[in-house]
């Protein structure tokens, strides 16, 4: 059996996660657009909030890692984001890069025909969840019609409110290894849908979610061999560094 002949995810069921960030800075636009290029028609990002109140696509809760900057995102503002360099530690070829808004990154999968998986990040530093879910609502309503949204968190509270807000939207509830009460959680949300490491994945738990008609799917999986066991047992789809590898 040859790789093109092994089981494996639909096309609309490869997320690139933060982007094609195993060859571009996670969460830029460059990210998102070589997604796009390699066929991906989702991509998975993280949002969070700056001191402002402006949110941004960004994992950590400061800029140290990714950018050329230092310091909280509780401490910067927009007008900071002009003087941040979001792709040199990356590779020089992608110097330049800032650090993107939420808007802009809307406004940028409309463009590029992309969907998104938009995962709420619950830091420290944000004033409340109604600030932080009123922001993630007033941007993700500006997309385009070719942009599907659906809405990821480790947090069910943020779900929750999110849910309120937009009940048709998907919501996956991400866990490393699901609890033994999943489906009261999810339950509970409410969320049909769960997001874990591919390393906990098992046939057993897969055989009960579908029997529930429960999806999931698996991050951060980078070798399709090692989710080919998996695809009949029920998974739903995987979130990957680097899309190219599950779209053959």
């Amino acid at each position: 059996m040859t790789s093109n002949t092994l089981p494996g995810p639909s096309r609309n069921e490869v997320q690139a996660h933060r982007g094609a960030s195993a060859l571009a800075p996670e969460n830029t636009l460059a990210a998102f657009q070589l997604a796009a290029e390699q066929g991906a028609k989702w991509v998975e990002l993280d949002v969070a909030l700056l001191g402002d109140g402006t949110l941004v696509v960004i994992h950590d809760d400061s800029v140290d890692r990714t950018t050329s900057g230092s310091g909280s995102l509780g401490d910067l503002t927009r007008a900071d984001l002009d003087h941040l360099d979001a792709g040199s530690w990356f590779g020089p070829d992608y110097a330049g890069q800032r650090l993107p808004t939420l808007d802009a990154v809307i406004a940028e999968l409309g463009r590029l025909n992309l969907s998104a998986n938009v995962e709420i990040k619950q830091h420290k530093h944000h004033k409340s969840l109604d600030q932080l879910i009123e922001a993630v609502e007033a941007s993700i309503s500006t997309r385009s019609a070719v942009t599907e949204i659906m809405i990821s968190s480790f947090d069910p509270l943020a779900l929750a409110a999110m849910h309120r807000r937009e009940p048709g939207l998907e919501m996956a509830m991400l866990w490393g290894r699901p609890p033994e009460d999943w489906e009261a959680q999810l339950a509970a949300i409410p969320a049909a849908t769960i997001h874990m490491h591919y390393k906990a994945l098992s046939i057993g738990l897969l055989e009960e979610t579908a029997k529930r008609g429960i999806k999931v799917r698996a991050w951060t999986c980078n070798n399709p061999m090692e989710l080919v066991s998996f695809w009949d047992a029920g998974l739903t789809g995987v979130i990957t560094d680097n899309p190219a590898l599950f779209l053959r």
